[in-house]
């Protein structure tokens, strides 16, 4: 018991560092390892009140007096209180001055409220004298409140009316603010709202003093009806889910449940029941930043409490009976032969204080006296006193069968509550009860102490208004009984199935059971009872140890279960329960401090254990090569300047300067969820061996993963080509820089990021005509761009320096050159030989010989930097490359020149002109038919002439170089030009008229017919940019369309 005049509602102690070092290497384990260092004991009292205000007006101003002052309990209807008032327990109820009226049972015209009793009780002491402390009255105990409670909960029934319809369905906002504005008016000072929610007629608040609610985290609260239609809100729940100090989890639960006497409502309630503890769940709970993976429900918290008008009744007696019964109690007549109260105080009385076992004398149960004349203790003055007769004891109320204890024993047996637990249909999952010591809360005349109803419905007196409480434990053994139920069930199935003769034998049948241990409820004796009442039990407010979810040791004690019978504004007594609850507390700055030292020890221990590598950029190369003090990669590759089809390649070289293997690869970057594009591929790399003096020789790659023992090394080499033509264009228009990142992923290890960079250099490839004949003669694309000091698109305001872009004059022109020597190196040379078998070639990819030649790329990449110069294509290349070889790359650049242009030759609106001009433009034609469509075509092209220009350009060296490639003589021509129209795509059949005695070459002319339409098809989708349509077929016909505009112009004009 304190000394202290004054207890905190919480209270702190350090506990003892522990210094024990742990090998745990999980950060949270880690840290919870250390909770001694961070984590501080903490008490507080937490007191529930419920109370059914039954909608009736001036409830609200009797709230403070009993809730919070602690007033309004009766300690005659309570033997509880009757010991608390004799023994001066100071840390549950508060004792005041002299009083001896004996309690009297009200009238219906007597209204007073709890500060008119407790007024009215003042004024009767102060006329009766003061003489002596011992001739206190039990009406006179108050309970522990004010600023000695930690958290105040509070839940409300009925505090609208649920007769009228309109507040059945409904809730009242203000109805909120005047039981708060009661409330707070009587709370000290600094308390806090913690949770407020009302539900059509329930409400809960939930206050907490100020050392409590600034450890208080995740308050959740939610409502659950179950009224009308089994979800409006005029009967259900209200249910508030707090964390204590980031360690104990606290639920409170504030219900409704159906009303009525009947087997309907009976089972309607464990409806009501099923449907709450079911059906409420609470977001996950927030620890230290971290959220929990999983939403909770009930039962995961640690201390659960269930309160609120419950509504079960009394079965199996008279309703009347258990009126007059307890009316007989409340007036004091029911032992006639026993003095009244009054009586017992008289001059020279002796009463109860309680049983005598705090002495620790003895295992008896010898009651303790007290006397205000003679006391017998081992101080007194007279020691020749003699003690007082056994007949002056009072027995214990539980064993005395006058008591009102006695009573209420007799009763509690019928309670459906106690009913529905044993048959596990409701309350069955752990929950449990005080000992009730206190008459029933309903019902009462309102106006009324210990009235029960008097109204023409006389309502039996049951304890409808209920506070239960559950701790983890609990829900822990009852889980365990359950496991064990079943097992047992499946071992008897078992015997049953082997036969009772052979189950005997069984050792664990005869020897194994032990009836005193057997827990089991489902079959008690005739003696056994739900709730021992026969026996006061001395331990009601025992400590009890709880581990909570969060493996901490919390400690639970009830300390008081009453009504307060002196509230007479309701028909419904108020009900509290009082607790003190010992839980560890987080202190926020100390487990940061620990947080951030585990932290650092386990990566410091997990780093030693990692695997560790050192990426060095070969110095020319690095983004910043006077930095030395690099060592993963994170200086960055810099290629330079890089140009369209240049190979640029760069070194890394990695070593393994850890402890353990190391395992790593070049891994993929991932995408932005908002990134819907994808970045052409520009980076290659792999790994070579290290070996020295090799940056010239060509290794073979290793393979995409690496695993390097410790001192070994290894090179990486990257290489960026920039051949995707969209790539091109996104470049030039700067839409796109050379930036990456690459990601080099060590297993088990730390990543390394290696930022690469390069510069773009302008190309004429992947820009509209319309661009290119606006580009100065002489120093090209590149030197426009210097000029201009920007990149980007060339605008359109620049002025026109020619007619067709000066880049395809070259090719082509070049194109011409080369053929013609192709054609006289093969008349000179007998070992030269031309593909001539190969339709298409020089332009058919698949037909080029050089392709894969050593010096193909750089030839190319020659003649591409020519293009952007402006100079001779082929003073770019080396006078002593084969001619094959010149003329197979050209025919490629060309190609690709064609292709990399967005609008093409044949732009979209002008292949929409000629697609309605000649619908048929892919079939065989007459020579005239031809011609005409020639005309058509170049009349279309007339009105775009830098365009026409182009076109023409491009048909007259396909031309000549066809007559290069497939030369026919002039009767081949004649009889090729008057070729019968083809009966399908793609399909001629030849008729050809002979002059008597003119020799044809029928082959040359069926060779001549085959490289035409290969050309057609590679220069048609070159040049044209047709819309693609998604059909297949329709899209074979446009390519068909496609050729056929090209293959018109492969043409001599008709025979000669």
């Amino acid at each position: 018991m304190s000394t202290t005049p004054h207890d905190p509602s919480v209270t702190s102690e350090p506990e003892p560092v522990d210094d024990t070092a742990t090998n745990i290497h999980s950060l949270s384990r880690a840290v919870r390892a250390r909770k001694s260092e961070y984590v501080r004991p903490h008490r507080i009292r937490i007191k529930i009140g419920s109370w059914n205000v039954a909608g009736c007006p001036g409830t609200d101003k009797d709230l403070a007096a009993w809730f919070i002052d602690g007033k309004g309990v009766e300690p005659q209807f309570n033997a509880r209180l009757a010991r608390l008032s004799l023994s001066g327990d100071s840390e549950i109820a508060e004792i005041g001055g002299d009083k001896s009226a004996t309690p009297q049972t009200h009238t219906k015209g007597e209204t007073g409220s709890v500060a008119q009793e407790e007024s009215e009780s003042s004024d009767a002491s102060t006329q009766g004298g003061q003489e002596g402390h011992g001739e206190q009255g039990e009406s006179d105990v108050r309970l522990v409140g004010g600023d000695k409670i930690g958290l105040y909960v509070l839940g409300l029934q009925e505090i609208v009316n649920l007769n009228v319809i309109q507040q059945s369905f409904y809730s009242d906002p203000s109805i909120i603010a005047k039981w708060q504005d009661a409330l707070e008016a009587a709370l000290p000072k600094g308390y806090t709202l913690v949770s407020s929610q009302q539900l059509v007629g329930l409400l809960l608040l939930v206050y907490a003093s100020p050392e409590v609610a600034e450890t208080i985290s995740n308050e959740t609260t939610i409502s659950i009806g179950t009224g009308m239609l089994g979800y409006w809100g005029n009967k259900g729940a209200i249910t508030s889910r707090i964390v204590l100090g980031e360690t104990t989890r606290l639920v409170f639960i504030n219900s409704h449940l159906a009303s009525g006497h009947d087997q309907t409502s009976l089972d309607r309630r464990c409806w009501d029941y099923g449907k709450i503890a079911t059906q409420t769940k609470f977001p996950p709970v927030n620890s230290g930043g971290v959220i929990e993976d999983e939403d909770e429900k009930l039962g995961d918290e640690d201390f659960a409490f269930w309160f609120g008008d419950l509504n079960f009744r009394l079965d199996g007696l008279p309703g009347e009976d258990i009126r007059r019964l307890l009316m007989l109690h409340t007036r004091g007549e029911y032992d006639v032969n026993k003095k009244r109260t009054s009586e017992i105080f008289s001059d020279d009385g002796v009463i109860v204080l309680r049983n005598n076992e705090d002495d620790g004398s003895d295992d008896t149960n010898t009651p303790g006296m007290i006397s205000r004349e003679t006391s017998f203790d081992g101080d007194s003055k007279d020691q020749d006193a003699e003690p007082p007769d056994s007949d002056d004891f009072v027995p214990n109320p539980h064993e005395d069968p006058a008591s009102l204890q006695a009573t209420l024993d007799s009763l509690l047996p019928h309670d459906q509550l106690k009913r529905m637990i044993k048959e596990r249909k409701a309350f069955y999952e752990g929950w449990r009860e005080g000992l009730i010591t206190f008459l029933p809360t309903y019902k009462y005349d309102v106006g009324t102490v210990g009235l029960f109803d008097s109204s023409e419905k006389m309502r039996a007196p049951s304890w409808c208004d209920r506070i239960l409480y559950r701790t983890r434990t609990d829900i822990n053994q009852y889980e365990k009984k359950c496991k064990d139920e079943i097992e047992a069930k499946a071992k008897d199935e078992d015997m049953k199935r082997r036969g009772i003769d052979q189950a005997a034998e069984d050792e664990s049948v005869l020897f194994d059971y032990d009836p005193s241990n057997d827990s089991s409820s489902d079959n008690p004796t005739p003696s056994d009872t739900i709730y021992d009442y026969d026996e006061y039990d001395e331990t009601e407010n025992a400590v009890e140890e709880v581990i909570t979810k969060e493996g901490f040791v919390d400690k639970i004690s009830l300390d008081i279960y009453t009504s307060h019978q002196r509230v007479m504004s309701s028909d419904h007594k108020p009900l509290v329960a009082m607790f003190t609850l010992d839980y560890d507390a987080v202190v926020p700055e100390l487990k940061a401090k620990v947080h951030a030292e585990v932290a650092w020890e386990l990566d410091r221990a997990e780093n030693e254990g990692r695997p560790c590598i050192t990426v060095i950029v070969e110095g020319k190369d690095s983004i910043d090569a006077a930095d030395k003090h690099f060592g993963d990669g994170s200086e960055g590759v810099d290629f330079g300047k890089i140009g369209f089809l240049r190979k640029e390649t760069r070194y890394l070289t990695i070593a393994n300067t850890g402890r353990v293997a190391a395992t790593f690869s070049f891994v993929a970057k991932p995408n932005m969820p908002d990134d819907v594009t994808k970045d052409p591929e520009w980076l290659e790399f792999k790994f070579t061996p290290s070996l020295p003096n090799n940056e010239e020789t060509q290794q073979d790659a290793l393979g995409d993963e690496m695993t390097l023992e410790p001192g070994e090394t290894v090179n990486a080499d990257i290489r960026a080509y920039i051949h995707n033509l969209a790539h091109v264009r996104a470049l030039n228009e700067e839409t796109a820089q050379l930036e990456d990142v690459l990601i080099l992923r060590v297993t088990d290890g730390r990543d390394h990021f290696i930022p690469i960079r390069a510069t773009w250099i302008p190309t004429c490839f992947g820009r509209s005509l319309e661009e290119l004949i606006r580009v100065p003669r002489g120093g090209g694309i590149r030197e426009l761009v210097e000029k201009r000091q920007k990149g980007g698109s060339i605008p359109d305001t620049l002025e026109v320096h020619k007619s067709s872009p000066g880049e395809l004059f070259k090719l082509t022109e070049a194109l011409e050159s080369l053929a013609e020597r192709v054609i006289a190196d093969e008349n000179m040379l007998e070992e030269y030989k031309v593909p001539r078998d190969k339709p298409g070639w020089p332009f058919d990819e698949q037909s080029w010989q050089t392709s894969n030649a050593e010096d193909h790329d750089k030839i190319r990449a020659a003649m591409i930097t020519a293009l952007e110069e402006d100079r001779p294509i082929l003073d770019a290349i080396d006078a002593n490359a084969p001619t094959l070889k010149r003329l197979e790359i050209v025919s490629e650049v060309l190609l690709l020149f064609l292709m990399s242009m967005p609008d093409g030759i044949i732009t979209t609106p002008i292949w929409a002109k000629i697609e309605q001009a000649l619908p048929n433009l892919g079939g065989g034609k007459t020579p005239a038919e031809a011609e005409e469509a020639k005309s058509a075509i170049l009349d279309i092209l007339s009105t775009v002439p830098y365009y026409n220009i182009s076109f023409v350009f491009l048909m007259s060296m396909l031309m000549r170089v066809a007559n290069e490639m497939a030369p026919l003589n002039k009767d081949e021509l004649e009889a090729l030009s008057f070729r019968k129209p083809a009966t399908s795509f793609g399909k001629r059949s030849l008729s050809f008229r002979r002059n008597a005695g003119a020799p044809v070459d029928e082959a040359a002319v069926v060779r001549r017919l085959a490289w035409e339409k290969r050309a057609a098809e590679i220069f048609g989708q070159a040049i044209c940019r047709a819309p693609v349509p998604a059909n297949p077929k329709e899209n074979k016909a446009s390519e068909e369309r496609m050729r056929g505009l090209v293959e018109l112009f492969l043409r001599q004009d008709g025979p000669r």
